[in-house]
């Protein structure tokens, strides 16, 4: 079982108090990691690597692989077309909280509805 105190684990955790402001947003579970459901749909959680992985538009996702901000994700040997993992980095939790929330709120809009 993961620690429940990694740093990667804070800042998820910091996101989640975030967006349980929101309506319909609630903590929840994907392949036992920590995430972030709207409606009862997952549109972020936290990878075993420490990773924050989340849903967005197959051209976004395709753009922000592209870009290096973000890497594809697989799952078995199917790469998943709308879902990418964002890295966490040690020595910059700053930098990595603020591109961590922008693709929670990209992901958020797009499995909501509201992009």
């Amino acid at each position: 079982m993961r620690d429940p105190t990694t740093p990667a684990r804070a800042l998820l955790d910091e996101l989640a108090a975030e967006f349980l402001r929101a309506p319909d947003v609630e903590v929840g579970t994907m392949f036992r990691s920590p995430g972030l459901r709207v409606a009862g749909k997952i549109f972020a959680f936290l990878g075993h690597d420490d990773r924050l992985i989340v849903k967005l538009p197959r051209a976004r996702a395709r753009e922000v692989v592209a870009a290096g901000t973000a890497h594809e994700v697989t799952m078995g040997s199917r790469t998943m077309k709308e879902w990418v993992s964002l890295p966490f980095d040690d020595d910059d939790l700053d930098g990595t909280l603020a591109r961590w929330r922008d693709a929670a709120h990209e992901a958020h809009e797009f499995v909501s509805g509201a992009a």
